[in-house]
Formats: structure tokens, C-alpha cells, sequence
């Protein structure tokens, strides 16, 4: 089929009304958040109100889980479940392999009688053993070791997920060794959680704050992807096999324009996303924003906060469901973190808090002297803790993928520093000098027009260039990458955040026993210390520029530009030293992500190579051999020898990249051998691409094998 032809089918897109007709939403009956849930409202109305309490305050307060409630839980849960038409349970975890895993088993046994009855007990509810022996594990346990457990998590609610011909009822867990060692993301985030709580709670009763029982990080995450139609998918194996176009030469249009930004949402895409948010919203995922990204056919969905393990929860539903419902509507949405050259790439910003469950956010500036000295000594622990673990917050967001995006003019750099905007670095600097400065007073942005009303100014303007800015009551690690889950970078946040603010704490002690002393006195002396060692971390500047490289260098800020620099931060001694102290992963558990990591850098980096080389030698080369084949026949000389030289280049290219890639070191270490797929691998791929991408800006459009970044882009 002619190129053309194939666009005209790809954008002969026809609303199907019955799937995208709208509902009258006043009505009840037609408000399905959280109907696929096993929430406070089903348990409330299915459970006694004695186990009900029970369960209540393990989720809310934290309280051990109750032994004896398993049973009656078990079995209300599978009465709700069997109802909403589900024939299978499974404990969904989340492996080390940055998705989530399942297996199903049948709520029905046989009777014996030639006939079945459905059971669910409270033991099949705590505890699951799947078969363990494939998952990645860094050395914890050997692949002939195949016992791992799955334990629930019931701070995380169980949901139903649908399918055409059933349902099953997924139990978010968390997935360990049979010695007790983390093998997943869940675990090590619900032991940061509990390890922020405690001492969030010591500092708070420093403040004189009794009332607080339990501390709460919250996350949200806005996911950005792009979408494309499923036909050019499906005729580049780069993207099938890797995520990302290996090829493709730059389009005469990009985003240079601007005009994609916030625009008006096409047809084609608003079913999608309105579909998707009505799947989401029945498992009560909180999507509050959609909108159009920056890059063509590159779009956005934010949830609204929530705590940290069942927002972390919640993401991998966000982008299963992107991936799955984009199928109806014959897309693919793509999440790896640069799925096309010379357009902006996808992130995941991940918004981060602190807040009690009287429900006070801890990151909030007052409206009081008294809440105003608290939230600077909270803020100035994250500020101490980003600066203090800078490297380590770099490696949570490495991956092979990001390498392509951090620090490229479109992403924050690889350079960790904290925006905190011009109000309060105005108040953290007066402190640090010895000048406590009032805050300026509320004042309005004048627009103009008595059309328009008046609106408040904002303490400081937003910085899209900071890896790490406070936008107003929380913080946003605007680093993460587009295919990331949140588990670790919220782990490591939780921890390092906990550290400091002990280490505030016992500072604060020090100086409330001395004679004389005041609360406020004081946090301003520890907040003072604090910001004069570590506020070298913030910068309110152009992250982008070449300038804050020199700059950050010169205040001693790491730059970690790639994967490889970046992932023995795991296992440094600082970084062992805190996690062991907050019993969030120990040495061990530490070293196993490292090597995990490390491992999956490599083999990613190959499987690149590896489809690059194919491309080349079975698609691109021959279509070259036939634009020669047409050159001359056309008799033009000069045609001729440009597509030749082009085309004995590709080929000189394609065996080098093969020798290297043939070629892996198979002694020394793990990231020697990961620094050798960065060195000899990576540019290897770029010289091939180089030329292909050439060659694709001369071959006749009727011969080119792979559909066009201005197709891939545009159609919609």
C-alpha cells in the first residue's frame, strides 16, 4: 500500500457514539468513583462493625494488622468480589522490574459431589506464595530458589479489574524472599513511610503538636505520554522491541511553533482520554488534569494526592490503563522516556508532602508566627536532605531511557538542586544571615481590566528547569521519567527526609535545654545552621544553562550525567548507613537493586543494539540498494554517487556496531561492563543512525521501510 494511503487509513478515525456518549452525571447511579474498589464504603457495608473498626485503624493509624479479622475480611471481600462477576483473586505485587506481576487462582474448588463452591479464606487473603525463580532478585536468591511470598497490604485497597470474558479481584501485597528480604518496590516504600512517621512525630511534639498520631507522605504523579496510531506502531519493530524510534530523521516541523502546547484536545484523543479517565475513576484513581503536552501527539493526566503507597499503586494502574484502552481506539500510547529524537521527551513529576492525620500539611506556610517556624524547620529538613543525599536522588531517576532526556534542554538537568522560589529563599537566606526578614504581605497581580478580577501574586514564579522546586505546599521531584514507577524515588525521599529531620530534632533538644531559650529562637538558630551548610543545593537560575554547570560545580554539586555514574550512589556508605538505620533495606537488599539496575541498563542497551543492527541490515540497506537500482536507471550521475557513498558508509557503520556489540567484556564488574555499553554501544548505534537518517531524506518516499517522525507525529 502507498505511504499516503496508509496515513489517509491511519487518521479515517470515527467517533463510535455508544462508547463516548455522554451520561447525565447528576444523576447517582452515574457516579462510578471507586464502584471496582473494596474501599471504606464497601467494607463499612459488609463487614461487622467490630472487624470493620479493626481494619480501619491498621489503614489509618497504622496499627498492626489484627490476625483474627483475616477470615471475615476474606470472606466479605469475596462475596463483594464474586457480585461485581469475578471468578479469580491474585495478589498483584510489584517486582524489581519496574511493573507489576499476577497469578490468578479460582475462587471455586470442587465439591467432590460433581459440583463447586467458591472459597476465599483469611489465610489465602495475608499470604501467597507465587512462584518466585524468574523475577530479578540482584544475587538475594538463586534462580533455582523459587519460593517468594506475597503479603497484603490492606493499606491499599483491593480493586476489580475487568476484562471482555470476566473479572478478577487484585490484592495490592508486597513480595519478599522467604528469609523476609524485600523483592519488590512496596515493601521498602511502606517501611519509609513508617520510618518519616516516627520522626515527623518527635519533631511535632517539639512543637507542642500532642494531638498527631500518624504522618502521611502523599504523592501525585503527572504522567506524561505520547500516542500514536497502532498501524505506524506495528511497522517499526524499534518501537515494538525497545519503546523508542532507533530511527528517524528530524521532520520539517516539530514544536518549534509551540502550537501543540495546552491546544485544543483532537477528537480521536478526548474519547481516549475520557474513556481511560472513566476506567481510572471507577477504581478510584483521583484524575483531576488532561491536557496536550508540549511535543506532538505528547499529552498529560495528574492525579490528585494521595498517600504515597496507594499513589505509588495507583500510577502502574494509570499506565496499564493508558497502554490498554488506548487499543480501542486503535492508538498505542508510548511511556518510554524518549520515544522520538529532537522533540521533547515524557516525565513524571512527582509531587511530594508531608501531612498529619489531624490533617495538617507539614509543608504549608501559615498563617502564624507558630506555623510558620514549623513549616521552615520541615522545609529546611528536605533542603539538608536533598543537598545531603544529592547523588542518591540522581540515581533513583537512571535508567537507560533517561539518559536520552535528563539534562537536555527539555528536562532538568542531571544536576540535583531544589527551587524554593523568591519569597521563601528571600526568608531562608535572611536567616541564614542573621536577618530575620517579614514576609511580604499578600499583594494582587493588577490586570488591566475591570473585566477581569483581581488575583493574588504567588510568593515566586515557577521553574520548569529545577529537578527539584516547591510549588506552594509540597515538592516536586520533576525528574522521574515517563515509564518509572514511584516506589523507589518515594523511598528515598521518605528515608533521607526522616534522617534529617532526627538530625533537626536532636539540634532543637540541644538548644530548648540551654537557659533561656525560646521555640522560636531556636528553630530559627537550627533552621539557620542548616541552610548556611547545605542551601548551596538551591538555585532559582536556568538549569539548563551552561553557566549552572560551572556554578554547581564550583558549590560541589554533583553531576552524574549517565546511568552508570549515577547508580553506585546505591551503594555508597552514607547511602547503606541511613537505610539500615531506618531498617528500610539493608546492605544486602541495597546491593541486590544495584546490581538489578545495572543489569537491566545493560540489557536494554543491548536489545537496542540489537534491533539497531537488524533495521539497518534487513530494512534500511536494501531500500538504499533499491534507490541506487532507480538512480541508475534514471540515468543521473550525481544522484547515483550520493546514495552510494551514503549506502557503503551504512554498511561500514552496521559492522561496527555489530564487532561491538559481539564484543561485551565478560570479566570485571557489572558497571564496568554497563560503562562499556555507554562508551562503545551507544555511540556505535548513533553513527548507524546517522546515516540512516540520511539516507531517509533522499531514498524515494515509496521505498522507505519505516513510517515517518512527520506521519508517526501528526496524524492523528
Amino acid at each position: 500500500m502507498p505511504t499516503r494511503h496508509k496515513n489517509l487509513g491511519a487518521a479515517q478515525w470515527i467517533a463510535d457514539e455508544a462508547i463516548i456518549g455522554a451520561v447525565d452525571l447528576t444523576l447517582p447511579e452515574n457516579n462510578v468513583f471507586g464502584e471496582n474498589v473494596f474501599g471504606p464504603a464497601a467494607q463499612r457495608a459488609r463487614l461487622p462493625k467490630s472487624v470493620f473498626r479493626k481494619l480501619e485503624a491498621t489503614i489509618a493509624r497504622g496499627a498492626e494488622l489484627d490476625p483474627s479479622i483475616a477470615d471475615a475480611v476474606a470472606s466479605a471481600m469475596k462475596d463483594w468480589a464474586l457480585a461485581k462477576g469475578a471468578t479469580h483473586y491474585t495478589h498483584w505485587f510489584q517486582p524489581l522490574t519496574g511493573s507489576t506481576a499476577e497469578k490468578h487462582d479460582s475462587f471455586f474448588g470442587p465439591t467432590g459431589e460433581g459440583t463447586s463452591i467458591a472459597e476465599f479464606s483469611g489465610k489465602e487473603l495475608i499470604q501467597a506464595e507465587p512462584d518466585a525463580s524468574s523475577f530479578p532478585t540482584g544475587g538475594i536468591r538463586a534462580t533455582f530458589e523459587a519460593r517468594g511470598y506475597t503479603a497484603w497490604d490492606p493499606t491499599s485497597p483491593a480493586f476489580i479489574m475487568e476484562s471482555p470474558n470476566g473479572a478478577t479481584l487484585c490484592i495490592p501485597t508486597a513480595f519478599m524472599s522467604w528469609t523476609g528480604e524485600a523483592l519488590d518496590n512496596k515493601l521498602p516504600l511502606l517501611r519509609s513511610m513508617e520510618a518519616l512517621s516516627a520522626s515527623a512525630l518527635k519533631a511535632l511534639d517539639l512543637f507542642g503538636d500532642h494531638a498527631a498520631h500518624r504522618v502521611f507522605t502523599t504523592v501525585g504523579a503527572e504522567q506524561e505520554y505520547f500516542l500514536i496510531d497502532e498501524q505506524y506502531f506495528y511497522e517499526r519493530p524499534d518501537l515494538i522491541n525497545t519503546g523508542r524510534t532507533l530511527y528517524g530523521a528530524k521532520p520539517p516541523k516539530g514544536h518549534e511553533l509551540d502550537d501543540h502546547y495546552f491546544g485544543s484536545i483532537p477528537d480521536r484523543v478526548l474519547a481516549f482520554m475520557m474513556e481511560a479517565e472513566r476506567e481510572l475513576a471507577r477504581l478510584g484513581v483521583p484524575i483531576k488534569t488532561r491536557h496536550n503536552e508540549v511535543a506532538p501527539n505528547q499529552y498529560e493526566v495528574a492525579p490528585i494526592f494521595e498517600i504515597s503507597s496507594v499513589g505509588a499503586d495507583h500510577q502502574h494502574l494509570i499506565m496499564q490503563l493508558l497502554q490498554k484502552i488506548a487499543r480501542r481506539y486503535a492508538l498505542v500510547a508510548l511511556l518510554h522516556e524518549k520515544p522520538f529524537a529532537g522533540v521533547n521527551g515524557s516525565g513524571k513529576h512527582n509531587n511530594w508532602s508531608m501531612g498529619t492525620d489531624t490533617g495538617m500539611n507539614l509543608l504549608e506556610p501559615g498563617d502564624t508566627p507558630h506555623d510558620n517556624l514549623q513549616f521552615l524547620f520541615f522545609a529546611a529538613a528536605v533542603i539538608r536532605a536533598v543537598d545531603k543525599y544529592q547523588g542518591l536522588l540522581r540515581a533513583t531517576v537512571a535508567n537507560a531511557g533517561q539518559d536520552h532526556r535528563l539534562g537536555a534542554n527539555e528536562a532538568p538537568p542531571a544536576i540535583i538542586s531544589i527551587y524554593l522560589g523568591a519569597e521563601i529563599q528571600r526568608v531562608m537566606e535572611g536567616i541564614a544571615a542573621g536577618k530575620v526578614r517579614k514576609s511580604t504581605p499578600k499583594s494582587f497581580l493588577g490586570l488591566g481590566t475591570p473585566v477581569l478580577p483581581n488575583m493574588p501574586l504567588h510568593a515566586g514564579d515557577r521553574n520548569r528547569t529545577s529537578p527539584f522546586a516547591f510549588t506552594g505546599n509540597k515538592f516536586e521531584f520533576r525528574a522521574l521519567g515517563a515509564n518509572q514507577e514511584l516506589g523507589m524515588p518515594n523511598t528515598v525521599l521518605n528515608t533521607i527526609v526522616a534522617e534529617s529531620i532526627d538530625y533537626m530534632s536532636g539540634e532543637l533538644k540541644k538548644k530548648l535545654a540551654k537557659r533561656g531559650a525560646t521555640l522560636e529562637k531556636a528553630v530559627v538558630e537550627v533552621v539557620r545552621d542548616v541552610y548556611k551548610q547545605h542551601g548551596r543545593v538551591v538555585f532559582d537560575g536556568d538549569g539548563y544553562s551552561e553557566a549552572w554547570h560551572k556554578e554547581a560545580d564550583k558549590r560541589g554539586l554533583l553531576n552524574l550525567r549517565t546511568t552508570p555514574d549515577a547508580l553506585p550512589q546505591f551503594v555508597t556508605p552514607s547511602t547503606v548507613q541511613v537505610f539500615t538505620k531506618y531498617k528500610v533495606l539493608d546492605k544486602r537488599e541495597l546491593t541486590a537493586r544495584y546490581e538489578v539496575y545495572v543489569e537491566q541498563y545493560i540489557t536494554k542497551v543491548n536489545i537496542e543494539a540489537e534491533t539497531a543492527a537488524n533495521i539497518a541490515r534487513t530494512l534500511i540497506l536494501p531500500a538504499a540498494l533499491r534507490q541506487i537500482d532507480l538512480c541508475d536507471a534514471g540515468g543521473i550521475d550525481g544522484l547515483t554517487a550520493e546514495v552510494r557513498g551514503l549506502t557503503e558508509e551504512l554498511v561500514a557503520a552496521i559492522a561496527a556496531l555489530e564487532k561491538v556489540n559481539a564484543n561485551h567484556p565478560h570479566s570485571g564488574t557489572a558497571i564496568k561492563h554497563a560503562e562499556y555499553m555507554r562508551d562503545k554501544v551507544l555511540p556505535a548505534m548513533g553513527a548507524v543512525r546517522e546515516v540512516a537518517d540520511q539516507l531517509e531524506g533522499i531514498v524515494a518516499d515509496d521505498l522507505w521501510p519505516l513510517p515517518k517522525y512527520q506521519e508517526m507525529l501528526f496524524v492523528k
